[in-house]
């Protein structure tokens, strides 16, 4: 009787959260289910659910960007899929609270590791997809995304810093920018890396702090952007006069 009323509690959340009823609710199940908790785990539901979660979003948005060409809707595309914002949405919709665990990940918090909230948000769409066909799973995805896909940022905002700071020199012909590893500091494990960015043509150099060089990149590249003559600074680096 027990089992019956989670059951049903569960089916309710997913029809409440999802706009979807499972006709087969083993593979609601599965998809809720990490590989700690067993051998009929949510793995090969994942696989399916990213290939559906990545054609339901390129569709949305080749239908909602029909001037963007390929490289604008491939950076739009990786943020709507991003592991974080599959996590955000998990973490709204309560997926932590109702996944499977074995005693380990449960007692090391796995209901709330972002990397396993993403993953089993893929792969109830990849259990949608199985039940009721890639329409369907289309659909669900079109609910939970809307919102952001509302809400985009612009084609140029999506860019890493790196490369704005580079389209913004080229753009004037002007040398590429230089990055300086500095420092290197902690154990193996959790390094962070110190990197110093310099435009020598007008004397600026901006320092980034990161857990990777790539990450310490990055950050040196945004505080740089903020440097450079107002002429040269991307809109969304301009100072409201």
């Amino acid at each position: 009787m027990i089992l019956q009323r989670k059951s049903d509690e569960l089916l309710a959340w997913i029809e409440r959260s999802f706009g979807y009823v499972f006709e087969q609710p083993a593979l609601c199940y599965a998809a809720l289910t990490h590989r700690s908790a067993g051998s009929d785990h949510n793995e090969r539901l994942e696989f399916l659910g990213d290939s559906v979660l990545n054609c339901s979003v390129a569709r949305l948005l080749f239908d909602a960007h029909p001037d963007a060409d390929e490289g604008v809707l491939s950076r739009l595309r990786a943020t709507l899929v991003s592991g974080d914002t599959l996590a955000q949405v998990a973490l709204q919709l309560g997926v932590g609270e109702h996944l499977r665990l074995g005693p380990g990940e449960l007692k090391s918090g796995g209901f709330r590791r972002a990397s396993i909230l993403a993953d089993t948000l893929e792969a109830i769409l990849g259990a949608i997809f199985l039940d009721s066909g890639f329409d369907a799973a289309a659909a669900v995805v079109g609910r939970l995304l809307a919102t952001r896909m509302s809400s985009l940022p612009t084609a140029d905002l999506l860019k890493d810093p790196k490369t704005r700071l580079q389209e913004a020199l080229q753009g004037r012909g002007l040398a590429l920018p230089i990055y300086t590893l500095t420092a290197v500091a902690g154990d193996a494990h959790a390094q962070s890396f110190t990197v110093t960015c310099e435009v020598p043509i007008f004397g600026l150099a901006a320092v980034g702090e990161g857990g990777s060089r790539r990450r310490a990149e990055q950050l040196s590249a945004a505080k740089l952007l903020d440097l450079l003559p107002a002429e040269l600074r991307p809109s969304e680096h301009r100072k409201p006069s």
